[in-house]
């Protein structure tokens, strides 16, 4: 069998690298055209000079406009026009609001208008046509990734439901690989089984396959074992059902874990370097004195709009547990009625929680409740970045019903988190087990890009007013 070529096929990092770039471009050339614009409509002049005498803050633009699209270097976002066009309509009013902000508290005059206005036009259309092309080429089937699983168990059936269950469609499933004769033939969730491991490499020529997802967690025949090495050998990607679970969701898939994943993954693997515990530390402080003058400009105001609607107290302590199970005293904004637990027993906060007062959905929905936790994150109890902090009572109930629960307390809870930013709060059982496996995923792979990645999508979150 030859080797088969997988150009064009292109690997979620790869892609996110391509839309970066694509948006840099894009961005670059509107403030190009920004500045030609400007010139010629205000009979400035394009020339060297006037390029020169605004390049100290306009060649900032695209950087700035990068960051305003954070949210939409998700994979699945990126492949849905919808969410492209809506993204792209919140980071241009987040650039309005920015600017607003530092036209109105700098000197007049200081700070252009029409220019940043022709930017700004010039950017959203630039920026939706190359999305829009990006959109129409890579979820065309010929640009997929056409990939085959192995293993029509369990493991095999959950991940056809979460294939099934994006769209648009990571990639095109051909179909499923069994040593169990007794499945030849069946239909599982639309997708077929075609044969053993002695029609794999057969499959994978016929139907040009670019990856395997091997999902078989137990004990595998030496006969699979084996096609699976010479599948690799010529050119195919063999990845595990755990690593592509990760992948796709950004999560690890608790229900369908080794009994050693635990040790193999936060003891053997998970030794993060000095370097970045020191790195995490500054940018903690760095972050919560930021966040501790931001405090004292705005705690007038909430407070005296927390008094009236609803009266004392305006801040409220409660004791969560922080790294390795330490309790401590978390501090908020109050958001709910003083009556939310009248017999004291902890209780699940729901999405537009019916305890919430009119001044705390607001502080919820703009996540201003959380700025006074900044006081934690200054004495060492939490960190800017880390799954968020839970009760004493709800980690005693959920730790005997979702497996691996303990292993978030290996780091300190955090004011935002991997968590918070994809999933927001776990109301139930099954919510606070599926944002486990996005905590688990942070632990795993957590460091300071990460970190600097989860809080510019916590602010691109608050923007969008997509608090709980």
């Amino acid at each position: 069998m030859e080797r088969k070529s997988r150009r064009w096929r292109l690997q979620v990092g790869e892609r996110r690298s391509l839309l970066i770039l694509g948006d840099l471009v894009a961005a670059s050339a509107a403030t190009f055209a920004a500045l030609a614009l400007w010139s010629q409509l205000d009979w400035l002049g394009f020339s060297w000079e006037f390029i020169r005498a605004r390049a100290t803050w306009f060649v900032l633009l695209p950087l700035i406009w990068l960051l305003l699209m954070v949210n939409l270097y998700d994979e699945r976002c990126a492949s849905s026009w919808r969410e492209t066009t809506r993204g792209v309509i919140l980071a241009a009013l987040g650039g309005v609001i920015l600017y607003l902000a530092a036209y109105f508290f700098t000197e007049p005059g200081s700070l252009p208008r029409r220019g940043v206005l022709y930017f700004l036009i010039l950017a959203i259309s630039l920026t939706l046509v190359w999305r829009w092309g990006y959109v129409r080429v890579f979820t065309a089937p010929g640009f997929m990734r056409r990939v085959l699983i192995v293993g029509a168990g369990e493991s095999g059936s959950t991940l056809i439901k979460i294939i099934n269950g994006i769209n648009p469609p990571p990639f095109f499933l051909i179909g499923l690989i069994d040593d169990d004769a007794s499945k030849y033939g069946q239909v599982i969730d639309g997708v077929p089984v075609l044969g053993d491991n002695s029609k794999l490499l057969e499959i994978v020529e016929r139907e040009n396959v670019s990856e395997i997802l091997v999902a078989i967690l137990g004990s595998m025949h030496g006969e699979m074992f084996q096609a699976l090495l010479d599948a690799q050998e010529h050119g195919v990607q063999v990845t595990r059902m755990p690593l592509a679970y990760e992948e796709l969701l950004g999560r690890v898939p608790i229900h369908h874990l080794e009994s050693d994943w635990l040790l193999r993954s936060f003891v053997d693997e998970l030794r993060v370097s000095a370097f970045y515990l020191i790195a995490k530390r500054i940018l903690d402080l760095l972050g919560a004195l930021a966040g501790l003058l931001v405090f004292l400009l705005i705690y007038p105001w909430l407070a005296l709009a927390i008094l009236v609607e609803s009266k004392r107290p305006v801040i409220f302590s409660q004791a969560r547990l922080g790294k390795g199970g330490r309790p401590y005293s978390l501090v908020k904004f109050r958001t709910m009625r003083q009556d939310a637990e009248v017999n004291g027993q902890a209780r699940w906060a729901q999405k537009s929680d019916p305890r919430a007062t009119f001044v705390g959905s607001f502080l919820r929905k703009t996540h201003l409740d959380e700025i006074p936790q900044f006081w934690n994150v200054l004495f060492g109890d939490m960190s800017l970045v880390g799954p968020r902090p839970e009760r004493p009572g709800l980690v005693a109930q959920l730790e005997k019903q979702i497996p691996f629960y303990r292993a978030r307390l290996l780091v300190k809870p955090g004011i935002t988190g991997w968590a918070q930013v994809n999933y927001g709060k776990g109301a139930s059982i099954e919510g606070s087990a599926e944002k486990l496996e996005y905590d688990l995923y942070y632990i795993k792979h957590r460091g300071l890009l990460m970190d600097l990645w989860i809080i510019l999508r916590t602010v691109g979150s608050v923007f969008g007013l997509r608090g709980v």
